[in-house]
This record gives structure tokens, C-alpha cells and sequence, in this order.
């Protein structure tokens, strides 16, 4: 009698365990692993950042229109943050705390740098917060971002080429003027210019590499047209220098006696053009930018753009003459 309760105990504790096991299974395999999860209208409001360190000049503030116009009609929560002035380390700081404040999605402004990059591909992946750089790329291997919105570099650089050869002809001195650590951005917009004019070989290419401060820049100027005093033109990849460029030139000799070439992306650039002291530059479309990354944002954390193009989304850009504004 015994023996048949502990056969019938048994067998129940089987059945039991086996059914467990069974819808244990079902709903794992039914489990939904689709990430992330579409966003219910019954959720609280979704929290995006735009970050820069360019704050507060034409090119950011029209990027910072773009992306606010386009969060207003989407219902959702932008912040535009950024630091002064070109402070990297504000600006690093600043995408930290996004980062730990576990906001829904980060676009933000590539630099190509071992802090940024590790913020990006391990801090922000560790908390699952995509990442869309806009106007300044970092690739996807360096930083895991979702995907970019701005330019393509490369044909900016071509065009930029070409401008000059229409200027200049196909002979002359041409000086080109970057940061000392090229960044990803300037280095395919060298690389663009590169793709034009090494087909000419009357044409010489002296690099000329800086830090990105007025003083430095200003005795890189000083240096260069001491080794190059027959230069004919100056290309600038990082628009920043600009100024301090243009003011030791100035100093120095006649503006006319140089083609001088750079893009809109920096404080005094559509002035110097307006005024005669830019024969072109390449005019970028930073408010489509703006709008463009939080749309897709959007789209990536709606789970309606999944995976995003990590090659990129590229804006319109244009060769703007100074005659073209005077």
C-alpha cells in the first residue's frame, strides 16, 4: 500500500514539474526580444539631448532650431546643452551627465578623441542610451553611435577643390590648415580636397597643423607664411581658425594676394564671405541636421528604423562664392 502512494506521489510530482517546465518554455520562446521597446502613448514623455561645444553660434544655434521645431511637433522632451567657447572638457562633462542622468537618447556633436569615444561605446552602451552624432562624425566602430546626420566631409572637400581650381588654375602654392589632431571630420574633408588635386601636378599641398586656440593659431599663420611666402591660397578644414588666421594675414600683407577657402561651421564664417575675406566656402544645411537626428532618434526608439544606416544620413550642402552674398 505504501509502495503505490510513493509511485502515486511521484508520478504526481512528474506531472506537476512537467507542466511547469512546459509553460515555462512556451513563454520564453513567445517572449518579445525586440529592442527597444515601441514607446505606448500611455508612457511618460521621452527625453532626448542635444549636445555641443560649440554653443551659441549661427551654425549651432540653427542645428538647436532644427532639432527643438521638430521635438515640439513629435511631443517629446529636448534639451539643447553645450559649452563655451570650444571647452572640450565642459563639453565632455556635459555628455556624462547625460549619460548618468539615463536620459532616452543622445545626439550629439562627434569629437574624435579616446574620452569621447569611451563615453560613447561603453558608458552610454552600459545604460543602453543610442547615440546619433550630428555634423561631426565618429565612425561605429569607434563609438557604437546608432547612426550620423550631417555632410558628407568628403564631397564637401571635393567641391571646396574644385571651387579652387575655377580661382586659382592648376598651379600655385596651397596651404592647409587643420587641427594637429586631425579629427575624423577634417580628415575626410582632406581627404576630399586630396581626391581633386593630386590629379595636378603643379599643384603644391603644404600642411600647416595647429592647435585650435586664437594665439596658436595665429603663430601657425606667422610660421607658415615665413616658409611659404610665394602661398597662393589657404584652404582651412577647421573653420574656427579663421580668425586668428585671417587677422595675421591681414597683419602681414593684403587679403587680395590670397584665395582663401574654409566652411560655414565656425563663428565668423559667413562675415568673412559677406566681407570679401572668403572667396568660398562650403554652406552645410544645419537646421535640416537638427530636425533630421531627432526624427530618426525617434524612429530607432519607436522601433519603426531599426538598425538605423550606420553609413549615414547626408544633408544637402552648397559652394557658396563671396559674390554670391554681396
Amino acid at each position: 500500500m505504501r509502495k503505490k502512494i510513493k509511485i502515486v506521489l511521484l508520478c504526481s510530482i512528474f506531472i506537476i514539474l512537467s507542466y511547469y517546465t512546459y509553460t515555462s518554455a512556451e513563454k520564453a520562446f513567445r517572449t518579445d526580444w525586440q529592442l527597444p521597446q515601441s514607446i505606448s502613448q500611455d508612457e511618460n514623455q521621452l527625453r532626448l539631448v542635444l549636445i555641443t561645444y560649440d554653443m551659441e553660434t549661427p551654425f549651432w544655434d540653427n542645428v538647436g532650431n532644427g532639432a527643438l521645431k521638430k521635438a515640439q511637433d513629435a511631443g517629446v522632451s529636448l534639451e539643447v546643452w553645450g559649452s563655451y567657447g570650444n571647452n572640450k572638457e565642459d563639453f565632455l562633462k556635459k555628455f556624462e551627465i547625460a549619460i548618468h542622468s539615463k536620459v532616452d537618447g543622445i545626439i550629439i556633436q562627434g569629437l574624435d578623441t579616446e574620452e569621447f569615444n569611451h563615453l560613447s561605446k561603453f558608458k552610454a552602451s552600459f545604460y543602453g542610451i543610442p547615440i546619433v552624432m550630428v555634423a561631426n562624425d565618429v565612425p561605429m566602430t569607434e563609438s557604437l553611435r546608432k547612426t550620423y546626420v550631417g555632410s558628407d566631409q568628403f564631397m564637401a572637400g571635393k567641391m571646396l577643390a574644385e571651387q579652387l581650381l575655377d580661382d586659382m588654375g592648376t598651379e600655385g602654392n596651397v596651404i592647409l590648415m587643420y587641427d594637429s589632431q586631425l579629427e575624423y571630420y577634417q580628415e575626410q574633408r582632406l581627404l576630399g580636397i586630396d581626391d581633386i588635386l593630386h590629379n595636378y601636378p603643379n599643384i603644391q599641398l603644404i600642411h600647416a597643423k595647429t592647435n585650435d586656440t586664437r594665439e596658436q593659431v595665429i603663430t601657425t599663420t606667422q610660421e607658415i607664411l615665413n616658409q611659404v611666402p610665394d602661398a597662393d591660397a589657404f584652404i582651412v578644414l577647421n573653420a574656427n581658425m579663421l580668425g586668428g588666421m585671417y587677422q595675421e594675414i591681414g597683419r602681414r600683407s593684403q587679403m587680395e594676394a590670397y584665395f582663401i577657402y574654409s566652411f560655414d561651421d565656425g563663428p565668423e564664417s559667413m562675415y568673412l564671405l559677406q566681407n570679401g575675406m572668403l572667396d568660398g566656402m562650403i554652406q552645410q544645411s544645419p537646421e535640416m541636421m537638427g530636425e533630421m537626428s531627432v526624427e530618426l532618434m525617434l524612429e530607432w526608439l519607436n522601433g519603426e528604423t531599426v538598425p538605423l544606416d550606420i553609413d549615414g544620413y547626408f544633408t544637402d550642402i552648397f559652394n557658396l562664392k563671396a559674390t554670391d552674398v554681396q
